[in-house]
């Protein structure tokens, strides 16, 4: 007994040195406040020293691992709570509600973040006979698990690249494969693989999805989206709500709202030409709802978002 106790032990000592450990190489590298791009493609680090406001974005297929920090995160009705013990996997497109909630300057947030190749995903599982599909009736387009050791290894050799450059070209895929090999055996796994197998219900409901975000702007008619998924509309609505814990209504607002926010934001529109931009007939009811979601009218709105930005807290996407 004692024996099996000192293994644990042993294994938990392990898991928290290798995470200690990617979060110095994180910090490392990420000098600056808020995401940075790197020289490896696909891959993003993040620095936070102080907690964030909520703000809105839209997670792409990607894993987030999380180095050192807490973060909240919201899709849906469903709030994910991430420490440095956790990483988080999407597999859809999916406008989500985020917050950083613990970070400081002598413990700032750290996460790596590494946009995922579905087509690459699809190879290996093509290639590997222990990845079998299996059934993933009601699995989610993102869910949360404890980061295994093998991925916070492969992570961390991962960033060892970004100090031998010439390496990325030839080394740089193969460890990204590794990372989705890692993913795909993992308890997680289930969620890429739902998504990456050709016929599954997950995978048509994908489609429409992406669809969807690509012509949010435009009227909303769900028998053409049940044809892009090649789906009945009643099957759709149910496998897109259990994908995306929201109708496929509910999601096209969230990206119309989000994306209205961005231009008000970056291009400084005003709220009626936000609205039309993005598929709103009636900026009164484009007020409605953006006040409903995100507390306050437009114009509030904006002005805290400049303030906060003024002052060092803008929003960060990673």
């Amino acid at each position: 007994m004692a024996k099996v106790l000192d293994a644990t032990g042993d294994a938990r000592a392990e898991i928290e040195e290798m995470r200690a450990e990617l979060a110095r190489k994180i910090a490392a590298h990420a000098k600056d406040e808020g995401p940075m791009d790197t020289t490896l493609p696909g891959l993003i680090l993040s620095r936070r020293t102080s907690p964030s406001e909520c703000f809105c974005t839209t997670y792409e297929p990607e894993l987030v691992v999380f180095a050192q920090g807490e973060k909240r995160i919201s899709v849906g009705g469903t709030t994910h709570l991430c420490d440095g013990s956790n990483f988080l996997l999407t597999s859809v497109d999916l406008p989500v509600e985020s917050q950083i909630i613990g970070a400081s300057r002598s413990e700032p947030y750290l996460a790596l973040v590494l946009k995922l190749e579905m087509p690459v995903v699809r190879e290996i599982l093509s290639q590997d006979e222990l990845l079998t599909p299996e059934v993933s009736f009601g699995v989610r387009g993102m869910a949360v698990g404890k980061t295994p050791i093998e991925l916070l290894r492969v992570c961390s050799r991962l960033l060892d690249l970004l100090d031998t450059p010439k390496d990325i070209p030839f080394l740089g895929s193969l460890m990204q494969r590794e990372i989705l090999y890692r993913l795909l055996r993992s308890p997680l796994g289930r969620h890429l693989r739902s998504i990456a197998t050709l016929g599954e219900q997950s995978n048509r409901t994908a489609r429409a999805i992406g669809w969807l975000r690509a012509n949010y702007d435009k009227p909303l008619r769900v028998e053409e989206l049940a044809l892009v998924a090649q789906m009945g509309v009643s099957t759709l609505h149910h496998h897109f709500r259990s994908l995306t814990a929201m109708s496929p209504l509910q999601y096209q607002k969230r990206l119309r709202l989000h994306a209205a926010r961005v231009r008000m934001l970056t291009d400084g529109l005003d709220a009626a030409s936000a609205a039309f931009e993005v598929g709103y007939e009636s900026p009164s009811q484009f007020s409605r709802e953006y006040s409903r979601f995100f507390g306050q009218s437009p114009m509030r709105d904006m002005k805290s978002r400049r303030l906060a930005s003024v002052g060092g807290a803008g929003e960060l996407s990673v």
